[in-house]
C-alpha cells in the first residue's frame, strides 16, 4: 500500500510539470530597444531614440518636414538571443495608417536573423488597427540556439517606445555593431521607402545587408529639395565616411539649377575630402503613356546630367552615378507609377551596388 500512494504522489508531481512543459504558454521578458544595439540612424543622439534628427536642435523644417524626420524609416535593433520566439511590444507616438505603403512597412516590424553568414528573412509583424497597445508576436517555434537579429522599425511611423520580448530565463543581450563605417543616405520618399511591402526593404537597407556596410537612412518622402537647412544639419552628422544622394527626385528643374551647387558647397566645408556620391533618379512608369509626364521627366534628367557634368569636374570627391534602375525589362516593379515595390527598390540597390562601393574603396571604405 505504501509503494502504491508513493507512485501516485510520484504521478501526482510528475503529470503537472509535464502540462506545463507541453502546453503552458511561456512569459515574456521585454527590453527596450534603446538599450541593445540601434543602427541606422545618420544622428546616433536624439531625444527620442527612435527618431532621426533632433528638431529641438535642427531648424528650419516645415511641419511636414518634422513629421517625417521623427519617423523611424530605416532604424533597426540588433540584438542576440536563444528564445524560440520573439514578440515586440510597442507604444506609437503616432501610427500610420495611409495608403502609400503597406501596413506591414508603416507601422510593422521586419525581422532578419543571420544564417551563414547572411541575413535571412525571418517574421514581419503588425499591430491591429484595434490593438495598438499590445504586443506583436513575430516568430515561434525555433529552436534554443544562440540566434543574431536584426529587426527592423516601422518606415512611417512616429515610435515614442520599442520593447523587444523573449521567453523568460533566455539570453537578450545587444550584439555587437554588425555593420562597417557610416554613408549617409539623404533622399525622397524612393530613399523613405515607400510602397515597400516591409519595413527592411528600403534600398538603403537591402544595400547594408548584401554588403556588410552600413547606409544611414536619411529618406524625407516628397520633401528632399536640396534645402539648404538639410545640408547645415548634414554638416553636423558625425563620423559619416561617405554620403549618397537621391536628390534628383523631388525638387523642380529651377530648384536644381539654383540649390545644387550650393548644397554641395555647403556639406563640403564641413566634410572635406569625403565622397558625395549622386544618383540620377530613377524611370518613373507613368511616363509611359501620360506626354506630360514624360516630357518633364526627360527634360529634368537632361538637366541633372548636365549639371552634374559641371560638378563632378568643379568639385574633387563629387560623384555621379547613372545606373540607378528600378525598372525590369518587363515593367512589372512599378506599385503607383512613381514608386517601386520591393523588386524594383531589391533592383536599384543591386544596380548602384558596384559602382558606389567602387568609389568607397577609393577612400578606404571597404
Amino acid at each position: 500500500m505504501t509503494s502504491f500512494k508513493s507512485l501516485l504522489l510520484a504521478l501526482a508531481l510528475v503529470l503537472p510539470l509535464s502540462a506545463a512543459a507541453q502546453g503552458k504558454a511561456p512569459e515574456y521578458v521585454y527590453t527596450e530597444a534603446a538599450q541593445l544595439t540601434l543602427v541606422g540612424k545618420v544622428f546616433p543622439d536624439t531625444g527620442n531614440p527612435y527618431q532621426r534628427i533632433d528638431t529641438a536642435r535642427f531648424h528650419g523644417f516645415t511641419k511636414e518636414e518634422v513629421r517625417l524626420v521623427q519617423e523611424s524609416a530605416g532604424i533597426a535593433v540588433a540584438f542576440r538571443t536563444n528564445s524560440t520566439s520573439i514578440r515586440v511590444w510597442p507604444k506609437y507616438g503616432k501610427a500610420y495608417f495611409g495608403g502609400g505603403t503597406t501596413g506591414f512597412a508603416g507601422r510593422g516590424f521586419d525581422l532578419y536573423i543571420k544564417k551563414d553568414g547572411k541575413w535571412l528573412w525571418a517574421a514581419a509583424g503588425l499591430q491591429n488597427d484595434n490593438a495598438l497597445d499590445k504586443p506583436v508576436n513575430m516568430i515561434k517555434d525555433m529552436d534554443d540556439s544562440i540566434k543574431e537579429c536584426l529587426l527592423y522599425l516601422p518606415v512611417r511611423s512616429v515610435m515614442d517606445s520599442v520593447k523587444i520580448g523573449v521567453e523568460e530565463g533566455c539570453l537578450m543581450e545587444p550584439l555587437p555593431h554588425p555593420f562597417r563605417h557610416r554613408i549617409a543616405v539623404f533622399g525622397s520618399s524612393f530613399t523613405h521607402g515607400a510602397s515597400t511591402s516591409k519595413s527592411g526593404m528600403a534600398y538603403p537597407s537591402i544595400l547594408t545587408r548584401e554588403t556588410g556596410i552600413q547606409f544611414l537612412n536619411l529618406g524625407v518622402s516628397g520633401r528632399c529639395r536640396l534645402q539648404d537647412y538639410f545640408a547645415k544639419a548634414l554638416c553636423e552628422a558625425p563620423d559619416v565616411d561617405a554620403f549618397l544622394f537621391d536628390t534628383f527626385s523631388n525638387p523642380t528643374p529651377d530648384e536644381i539649377r539654383d540649390r545644387l551647387f550650393p548644397f554641395i558647397e555647403t556639406l563640403q566645408s564641413s566634410h572635406p575630402g569625403k565622397p558625395l556620391i549622386f544618383q540620377k533618379t530613377i524611370y518613373r512608369e507613368r511616363r509611359n503613356f501620360n506626354t506630360e509626364a514624360e516630357a518633364y521627366e526627360s527634360s529634368r534628367m537632361d538637366l541633372v546630367d548636365s549639371l552634374m557634368r559641371v560638378a563632378c569636374k568643379r568639385y574633387k570627391d563629387v560623384y555621379y552615378v547613372k545606373t540607378t534602375n528600378a525598372t525590369s525589362p518587363d515593367h512589372y516593379t512599378s506599385v503607383d507609377g512613381t514608386h517601386p515595390g520591393d523588386y524594383g527598390y531589391t533592383l536599384w540597390a543591386r544596380s548602384v551596388k558596384k559602382p558606389v562601393l567602387r568609389i568607397l574603396r577609393k577612400y578606404g571604405i571597404k
